[in-house]
């Protein structure tokens, strides 16, 4: 039964393949169609992203919906104008000047309230030099318009003359100042470069990009029509370029590298495209899988933006792997033997395995000493990993920004006019329609000084009740900033201990929110939902890696490694941006990691350094059901698919450590962690680690208890076995 499926599922490959061959035309104008039918449906049809960020069922969201209902003048995002006057906030020469720059403030579409620092209480900072003045919008974060940010930036920056200093802060100024940074053209740029490198043909360069970017096409043209039905994150089009060109150009690039190879070594072009479907058509099929798997895993982290993130990873995985195996194949035809034209001089490459070749050479030096390179290999990943112990999670605030960002400026001016707590407002919100209309006011007066009694709390602002007098909003203001401790040991203890006094007192409900609040309940979240990502995504891909390897070891050892250098990765992190080695080289100072890194870099790099397990593992298998040898096809393995592997992850970092050129810290952190994964991932696990596990465990690399082998269903991967041997020093037909 097992043989007659592995019979059926190399057909239905085989034949689209040959399929693809002989109606290519038909194949590519089909293709073609499709692209061209989205794109249309995307101008025309397309949904809108979304800018929004919501934390369902946790009490800072659970008080924002409230404000919404009945406070919304306050439920909107809230900044700091801060003011510095040397001369005196309140002198006569000054107090004109500040209050027509209220004035131009209050103007500004969007802005439903802005309080003077010359009416309400405690607005100017000791030494009355230094003042600030809360704005409000009507809209949260990133949905504030980028208009009315512009023009609050003009009225700073033209008020900033002649003694006077005026800078914009707080939250919604925070999330709307970061540049635009676009760095897939450099990824591109960089692509073809290596591309170049590992073809030596301009033309076997071309097709891997031109995949890449056909399906970045179409996913994008997917995501704006599932916009209608997904919150997708209005940042979504820049991650799913991030993702779809990398995958885009690994997935094609194996098929058109298994398809040289087997015109290299004398196959007719048909033939070669069959052999290339199937066998790495069927590893591109599975590896697509897993990664998807690693995305769509960020389900149950329970953040609808991260969820659809993830969704959005999923989207652009799934079609790179369509457009490998249904376009590529008919392109592949439609060049022919003409993939190898436009040679460049001196770059010329051969594929399969050549027993001259630098990578033979490095496999054999591995087998000869398979401990001493594993022993090496564990130690170094391990030792990059020991940050790890030190990790600090938290969110980073307006203080990590450049200081020639607005929020900076207004940051430390606030800090040094107030302290450094007037960063981290804490805003309880207080629902009183359930109690009596004349014991409203003294239930709030009530809360807000249960609140001054709060250990690092060093400033209450009174009540302020909406327009109906059935909710009040209280700003307390801590002794300490944002990313301290100490401030969300405020969070908890209001949370655990002022709000139960509230509540018992008079049946109301008193609910903490804020730019804190938020991050503690986003943080506690990820925190008590990351062992289920973690042991999802690991589970399901060791459960898949047993059914297409048909093996324990296999399976058991792609986990570890993959958990290794995701370690690694983490262990860079922590090194750079919290202990600072190396942070004044890309522009960054210490500071927490950010809770959602671990979690985000765990979906990508899971997914993406199982495609390099899978290339290389599938291949050895190949090997090993040809020769019967586990050495030869160790080694033979290596060789074959060493060059395309490295080729694939330089262009991986190269497209990720390209982030690290843009100038907001969470951009950088992503770059240096996925680009040190990648890297670590393609040359310690894969070149070395790898190869030298599989030679040290010999034939029980292949081990499968019976009784399980029977219950797994059977996939096959490995596609026909090639009895050719391999290429001893280049190719026969079209040899360099």
């Amino acid at each position: 039964m097992a043989s007659r499926q592995k019979t059926q599922q190399q057909g239905l490959m085989e034949r689209w393949a040959r399929f693809s061959h002989r109606r290519r035309g038909i194949v590519i104008g089909s293709w073609f169609a499709i692209l061209a039918g989205l794109i249309t449906l995307m101008v025309t049809a397309g949904g809108e992203f979304s800018s929004g960020f919501e934390i369902p069922g946790t009490e800072s969201q659970k008080a924002i919906d409230l404000l919404e209902d009945r406070y919304p003048e306050r439920a909107g995002s809230e900044g700091a104008i801060v003011i510095e006057a040397a001369g005196g906030i309140d002198s006569p020469e000054m107090r004109p000047r500040i209050e027509a720059v209220l004035a131009d403030l209050r103007a500004i579409p969007g802005v439903t309230g802005l309080e003077s620092p010359f009416e309400g209480e405690g607005l100017i900072a000791p030494g009355g030099t230094i003042a600030r003045a809360p704005i409000y919008f009507a809209e949260v974060g990133t949905d504030v318009p980028k208009t009315s940010i512009e023009r609050l930036f003009e009225v700073v920056d033209d008020a900033s003359t002649n003694g006077l200093t005026v800078e914009a802060g707080g939250d919604v100024v925070y999330w709307n100042e970061e540049p635009e940074f676009s760095s897939e053209w450099i990824g591109l740029v960089i692509a073809a470069f290596v591309l170049l490198l590992a073809f030596g043909s301009v033309a076997a360069m071309g097709l891997p990009i031109g995949a890449a970017l056909f399906g970045l096409g179409a996913g994008f043209a997917l995501l704006a029509l599932g916009a209608h039905v997904f919150e997708f994150p209005d940042f979504s089009p820049a991650f799913a370029a991030m993702i779809g060109l990398g995958v885009g150009i690994d997935y094609s690039l194996l098929v058109v590298t298994r398809y040289r190879e087997r015109l290299h070594a004398g196959d007719e072009v048909e033939e070669a495209v069959v052999v290339a479907v199937t066998t790495a058509g069927r590893s591109v099929i599975f590896a697509g899988i897993v990664v998807a798997i690693s995305f769509m895993g960020l389900w149950v982290m329970g953040l609808p933006f991260i969820s659809a993130l993830g969704t959005a990873g999923a989207v652009v995985v799934v079609v790179a792997v369509l457009v490998a195996l249904g376009l590529m194949p008919a392109m592949l035809s439609l060049f022919g033997r003409r993939v190898d034209s436009l040679k460049v001089p001196l770059l010329h490459s051969t594929e399969g395995v050549d027993t001259n070749s630098g990578w033979y050479k490095l496999s054999k030096g591995i087998q000869r000493r398979p401990l001493p390179i594993f022993l090496v290999s564990s130690a170094l990943l391990l030792f990059m990993a020991v940050p790890i112990l030190d990790m600090d999670l938290g969110f980073t605030d307006a203080g990590n920004q450049p200081e020639d960002y607005h929020s900076r400026r207004a940051y430390d001016l606030l800090a040094r006019g107030f302290g450094p707590g007037f960063n981290a407002p804490v805003l309880a919100v207080h629902d009183l329609k359930d109690v009596a209309a004349d014991q409203r006011q003294a239930a709030a007066d009530k809360a807000a000084e249960l609140l001054r009694g709060t250990e690092n709390v060093v400033q209450v602002l009174p009540p302020q009740f909406n327009p109906a007098g059935d909710t009040a909003l209280i700003t307390a203001l801590p002794g300490t900033k944002p990313q301290d401790g100490r401030t969300d040991a405020v969070i908890h203890d209001i949370r655990d201990r002022v709000a139960l006094q509230v509540e018992g007192a008079d049946q109301s409900e008193f609910l903490i929110t804020g730019g804190v609040a938020a991050n503690v309940d986003s943080g506690d979240r990820i925190t008590e939902r990351m062992p289920f990502l973690f042991l999802g995504v690991i589970g399901l891909s060791f459960i898949l890696l047993m059914i297409v390897f048909r093996s324990v070891l296999v399976a058991l050892k792609a986990a570890i490694m993959n958990l290794l250098s995701i370690g690694a990765a983490y262990g860079v992190i922590v090194a750079v941006f919290q202990w600072g080695w190396g942070a004044s080289l890309i522009g960054v100072q210490e500071g927490p990691v950010e809770t959602f890194i671990p979690m985000m870099m765990f979906a990508i790099l899971f997914g993406l350094s199982m495609d390099y397990e899978v290339f290389l593992i599938s291949r050895i298998r190949e090997e090993y059901l040809r020769t019967g040898d586990n050495a030869t096809a160790v080694s033979h393995g290596l060789t074959a698919t060493a060059r395309v592997i490295t080729a694939a992850a330089a262009i991986m970092v190269a497209v990720f450590g390209s982030f690290i050129l843009g100038a907001d810290r969470i951009i950088k952190e992503f770059g240096v962690g996925l680009s040190a994964a990648i890297l670590v991932d393609a040359t310690v696990v894969r070149l070395f680690l790898v190869p030298s596990t599989m030679e040290l465990l010999g034939d029980r690399n292949w081990w499968m208890p019976k009784w399980l082998d029977r219950i797994l269903p059977n996939v096959n991967v490995d596609g026909p076995v090639d009895t050719a041997p391999p290429i001893p020093g280049g190719s026969p037909a079209g040899g360099k």
